[in-house]
């Protein structure tokens, strides 16, 4: 009888707006290698498979081969995991439907499984982080834009279409900002890096008070909080407003799911007390009393590119087993 080998990695991709990192992924969650690439360099989507392809077949290569490599796992902004397609995108270089996980399936050879962001970081907090043991938890990401992931009842909710999960895209502010989805209003347009950059130059058109923010050259939500840690009152008000709609956004979703929990992630949850006490404050007044105090406000505790690769690695060993070179 010929024995069935069993292969014990996989390949991890997190692709974002400015980087692709992309690892090999043991089945007890080890990184056994990473690499990376600027993802911006490539605006045709077929030059960065062929890319991104390239590095992954190098990576493989120089560690134990194809024989030892079971399918690939991809998080991205907008990934649909039902269709495995990015669709419609509004924080990556590439428009419309764009099949990536059958262009990268088809390059090489090995099956690949795609997920949103957001979906790939639940299933890495579940697995390996702050949610692990959790069945009713949800992942908010805050950066470049806002997104959102929720694990229910012991599995990720994907919804009838596979775009479930998207609280970025929620009205805060009827007829309010306008967003890049086409709607205005949305909460990623008050709570994302845009959205913090916007508050502080209307604050700073609002008022005539000083503040470090009008001599800063490049402007970011870290150097906001640099000059918030100064005495900066604007910077420190610009903080608090940032903090209060985040609140209540986070409120709407935790009293709509009976949560445990809601993990934020991504480079803005890293601001400190100048985000999270008076996000806090907004998310515990506007909770539904029967939840309040009920429901856990939690920073990820894992590096955001770390986890996002150790979820992708999660969805690679879900997608059934294909492979050209068995």
């Amino acid at each position: 009888m010929e024995e069935y080998v069993i292969k014990e990695r996989v390949v991890g991709v997190d692709i974002s707006y400015d980087k692709t990192s992309y690892s090999i992924i043991d089945v007890r969650g080890h990184i056994i290698a990473v690499d990376s690439f600027v993802t911006s360099d490539y605006p045709n989507v077929s030059d960065y498979v062929s890319v991104l392809c390239d590095h992954i077949f190098s990576l493989i290569e120089a560690n134990g081969g194809y024989e030892s490599v079971r399918s690939v796992g991809i998080s991205v902004s907008s990934g649909n995991f039902l269709t495995g397609c990015i669709e419609n995108a509004t924080n990556m270089p590439w428009k419309g439907v764009i099949p990536l996980a059958a262009m990268v399936r088809d390059r090489l050879g090995l099956a690949v499984a795609l997920g949103n962001d957001c979906h790939a970081s639940c299933l890495g907090e579940q697995v390996f982080g702050s949610a692990h043991g959790m069945k009713d938890f949800a992942v908010v990401n805050i950066g470049h834009g806002l997104g959102n992931s929720i694990y229910s009842d012991g599995t990720v909710h994907l919804g009838a279409n596979g775009f479930a999960n998207e609280l970025g895209h929620t009205c805060l502010i009827d007829k309010g900002r306008p967003c890049a989805c086409g709607l205005k209003g949305c909460l990623e347009t008050y709570v994302s890096e845009k959205g913090i950059l916007q508050t502080a130059r209307e604050l700073m058109e609002e008022s005539s008070e000083p503040t470090l923010m009008r001599d800063c050259k490049k402007l970011s939500p870290k150097e906001i909080c640099k000059f918030c840690e100064q005495g900066d009152a604007l910077a420190i008000e610009v903080m608090n407003r940032t903090g209060y709609y985040l609140g209540i956004g986070l409120a709407n979703i935790a009293t709509t799911l009976d949560l445990e929990a809601i993990i934020l992630t991504g480079g803005i949850s890293r601001s400190g007390k100048w985000l999270l006490d008076p996000t806090n404050e907004s998310f515990r007044s506007h909770l539904f009393h029967n939840v309040r105090d009920r429901v856990k406000l939690i920073c990820s505790k894992i590096d955001d590119r770390e986890r996002d690769m150790l979820g992708a690695s999660v969805l690679a060993w879900k997608v059934k087993e294909y492979s050209l070179f068995k």
